[in-house]
């Protein structure tokens, strides 16, 4: 009886139903809105539409009656979890919940001029409503005092960037915010910036205007390539988008591809195809040694994905020696992903619903050609070429036998993975198929990577499939490990969905989203650190 009931008790019968159908466990408010934070993009995805999750996300932050947990969420989620929206959607929660919090955290969320925006719209929206179910339009006393904050602070270089981007323009608030000119060359800058007529500056006159912004205007007058070239060569704080749009030809463009950043390089590689700046060998040298520059990758700490992301959006036009530098990069990438306290079993879900844009569907030209199977079967790749002993396991309704080189490329193991399956969504067979094939071999854990949709095959006791799965794994590798530490489960679920397939607790972890933290979060947690989801955005220091 004392045995029934233990097992009983570790295999929870499932509360909720997912999208797709299947028995699922519904996560508690903190942690669902955690996860819709760290993965919501308020786009479509495969089992949800972007309104279906304004709505969930709405109802989770009225149910979540923790002002200074929404205000650490925002910061996880834009500083942690690199998210743009979704920051930008508790902040303005925030200003109808409290706005002393709002103040506190709106400079470290609204980071950029990008977010700046984001923040105006939905304010402008009307969607987020206080308790009295009294919604807001436009803005208060208090929010506007922390847009004519941020307006009057930011560099010269922040409000040019903040300039670039319509609906909402920075002209749009600036004329809302009426921020009051700190001094001359501010009056200045504003007057320009909301296309007011210089006699209306006063008493500012276009003397005032910052030496940056004079350049700008001499750029953009400029009726030749030869000095708009030589013009942007000196505009340092400038960004080169800014000075896109006025460009006259190729020399002026290989110019912005000087003042780009290797991210920036790698981001817009057809661009600069598009205009003839890869048609000479010395630009084609220049853009691949930035790329892969050992250096810059190490101390920037990037990770294989962004390289993956470019490799893939690659035009087949661009050379192959930036191509080959995208590998390289990768490759170099993996020095930057941890090495894990033992080896682990990989669940890599290939199903149908795994083949839709990580970021969701945003429109023709817009929608991100990089999909789930590929962030996952990149994250799986990664894990391999640190962690070689590890083991991959594709999956959808059936497993798939895979053998894999760690020594390989990464992106050519990557690839590979995200060829796999295609059909339904079987989450516990990883888990199975471990059980049956390595049975005594020793992993420290399990790592399920998935959008969590899993809908064939039932548990135990009215338990998830992989609940049941698990526990004979776990049960197995206590057996095996006899003192050491017990596996871990870990599931990364990709999409903004609520529930999982397996109930949190000491040796389970759910995670939302795929960012570069992901990997350390991983780490720590198999190394018995145990930092949970929830905990860590409550670590954040406001």
């Amino acid at each position: 009886m004392s045995l029934f009931a233990s097992i009983l008790g570790r295999l929870p019968k499932a509360n909720a139903v997912n999208e797709a159908g299947g028995l699922a466990y519904q996560l508690e408010p903190k942690h669902a809105l955690a996860q819709v934070a760290a993965t919501g993009t308020f786009n479509n995805a495969f089992y949800s539409t972007a309104e279906s999750q304004l709505d969930e996300v709405l109802k989770l932050i009225d149910t979540v009656d923790d002002n200074q947990y929404l205000a650490k969420l925002a910061l996880y989620a834009r500083e942690k979890a690199f998210m743009k929206d979704m920051p930008a959607a508790l902040l303005v929660a925030l200003s109808v919940r409290d706005t002393e919090l709002m103040h506190r955290v709106f400079d470290r969320v609204v980071d950029n001029g990008r977010v700046l925006r984001t923040v105006f719209q939905m304010i402008r929206s009307g969607q987020f409503k206080n308790k009295a179910g009294k919604s807001r339009v436009g803005l208060s006393s208090s929010v506007q005092r922390a847009f004519q904050r941020w307006l009057n602070t930011a560099s010269v270089g922040k409000l040019l960037s903040a300039s670039i981007g319509n609906d909402p323009s920075l002209r749009d608030i600036l004329r809302m915010a009426r921020p009051t000119p700190k001094d001359n060359a501010r009056r200045a800058m504003f007057g320009w910036l909301t296309d007011k007529s210089i006699d209306k500056w006063a008493p500012a006159t276009e003397a005032d205007l910052p030496v940056e912004v004079q350049s700008l205007i001499a750029y953009r007058k400029s009726e030749s390539e030869e000095a708009q070239a030589l013009i942007a060569g000196g505009l340092d704080i400038v960004r080169w988008d800014l000075l896109s749009d006025a460009a006259r030809g190729p020399k002026v463009w290989a110019v912005l591809a000087r003042k780009m950043g290797p991210q920036a390089l790698r981001m817009n590689l057809n661009t600069l195809l598009r205009h003839d700046v890869l048609a000479t060998s010395a630009m084609v040298d220049y853009v691949a040694d930035r790329i892969a520059d050992k250096t810059e990758i190490q101390r920037s700490k990037q990770f294989p994905y962004q390289y993956f992301a470019a490799y893939l959006n690659a035009d087949d036009n661009v050379p192959q020696k930036i191509k080959t530098a995208l590998h390289k990069a990768a490759e170099i990438a993996c020095g930057n992903v941890p090495e894990l306290p033992g080896p682990v079993v990989i669940g890599l879900d290939t199903s149908g619903s795994m083949s839709s844009p990580v970021t969701g569907n945003r429109g023709r030209g817009a929608t991100s050609k990089m999909r789930c199977i590929d962030v996952a079967a990149l994250f799986a790749a990664a894990i391999l070429r640190r962690n070689p002993a590890s083991v991959v396991i594709p999956f959808d309704t059936s497993a798939y036998d895979v053998k894999i080189d760690p020594n390989d490329s990464i992106l050519s193991i990557a690839q590979r993975l995200a060829k796999y399956g295609g059909g339904g969504t079987d989450c516990s067979l990883p888990l199975v198929v471990a059980n049956q094939k390595y049975a005594r071999r020793k992993f420290a854990g399990m790592v399920l990577v998935s959008d969590n949709e899993s809908w064939v095959g039932t548990g135990r006791h009215g338990s998830t499939g992989v609940m049941t799965a698990w526990e004979a794994f776990s049960s197995n590798q206590r057996k095996l490990s006899r003192k050491a530490a017990p596996p871990k489960l870990i599931n990364i679920d990709l999409q903004p969905y609520q529930t999982v397939q397996a109930c949190e607790r000491t040796d389970i972890m759910n995670i939302g989203g795929f960012s570069d933290a992901v990997f350390n979060v991983i780490s720590a947690f198999l190394a018995d650190n145990n930092q949970r989801f929830v905990a860590e955005v409550e670590a954040i220091e406001l």
